[in-house]
């Protein structure tokens, strides 16, 4: 039988076949991924094929072949080191949920999301989440963001998950298509999903307070069908987010503004940082390159910020 896992808790998979029907499966022995150390070879969003056994009153369901994947998304395991943990799989949009304050998202964050995303052709959406509690102040700093990276080339929507606000063109985005939601924990992605559909009834817990930072709610990642042709895919925070398996020389293509005037370089191997005649530094001389983004390019090259981790691949298709 074949069928889209829906769940996974690291020794059940929850697999839907295309009949619509849910089985609770096992593996049986070691998958083994071309290039990726992994502490689950299944993810959410796989295909799979499965066989069903009888065992008395029981019946048992064992996966005995992942499909070919378009895409996956991965994060580092917590406890080991040298490994990853795969997160979602075959996804045709994610959306990064993005708060202003309680608790912060850092530009450098958002670079390195969006240039990981651009690499395996993993469309991306920003969404700032929260308008509705922010001071004037504070809305100006927001719009100033939503429209740096909207001049790049993002599609950014400002929302309220708690209000409502703008979420009828968070679904229109979503309409047939496999969506993940990431961002750090407490920046309302569990409160979006609820208020997309209200019968999931997603559990939600509020910020720290000495911290500022959210609480895990979502444990393992979890696919849900909505009732407007869409699926989605809710998933844990994640605090850090490091690219993986690029080249320093690459980094800068995945930057559309610094790609658009890296022929402009005198250097064709030009890395933007200490080279004579380069036309990025010069625009960003100009003012037409935020120095938000140079730096968190900076950084990637340099590998000057070690608090990140490896949080997301995905496969070219």
């Amino acid at each position: 039988m074949i069928g889209t896992v829906y769940k996974s808790t690291g020794s059940w998979y929850t697999v839907k076949t295309d009949a619509g029907k849910f089985y609770d499966c096992r593996i049986k022995g070691k998958f083994r991924l071309k290039g990726i150390k992994s502490t689950n070879p299944i993810a959410v969003g796989d295909r799979v094929a499965f066989d069903l056994e009888k065992s008395g009153d029981e019946t048992n369901a064992t996966i005995t072949e992942i499909k070919g994947r378009k895409n996956y998304i991965v994060r580092k395991s917590v406890n080991l080191s040298k490994q990853t943990h795969i997160i979602a799989a075959n996804l045709d949009q994610v959306f990064l949920m993005i708060t202003l304050n309680n608790p912060q998202t850092f530009t450098s964050f958002i670079d390195r999301f969006l240039i990981t995303a651009d690499a395996y052709r993993i469309p991306a959406v920003l969404l700032f989440n929260k308008i509705d509690s922010y001071d004037e102040e504070e809305l100006l700093e927001v719009k100033y963001l939503a429209a740096l990276y909207r001049n790049i080339g993002y599609h950014c929507i400002g929302i309220s998950a708690q209000t409502g606000h703008n979420v009828a063109k968070v679904k229109e985005l979503m309409t047939g298509k496999t969506s993940m939601f990431s961002g750090h924990s407490g920046v309302g992605k569990s409160t979006l999903i609820n208020t997309i559909d209200s019968t999931l009834d997603i559990k939600t817990k509020a910020i720290s307070e000495q911290h500022m930072q959210g609480q895990h709610t979502t444990t393992f990642a979890e696919m849900y069908d909505l009732d407007f042709g869409a699926q989605i895919i809710d998933t844990p925070g994640i605090r850090g987010f490091g690219i993986v398996d690029m080249d320093k020389a690459e980094i800068g293509d995945y930057f559309p503004e610094f790609f658009k005037l890296k022929d402009q370089c005198k250097f064709n191997n030009c890395l933007h940082i200490d080279e004579p005649k380069c036309a990025i530094k010069d625009a960003l001389e100009a003012d037409k390159i935020a120095w938000s983004r140079y730096k968190s390019y900076v950084q990637m090259i340099t590998d000057e910020d070690e608090n990140y981790r490896v949080d997301i691949y995905a496969e070219g298709k």
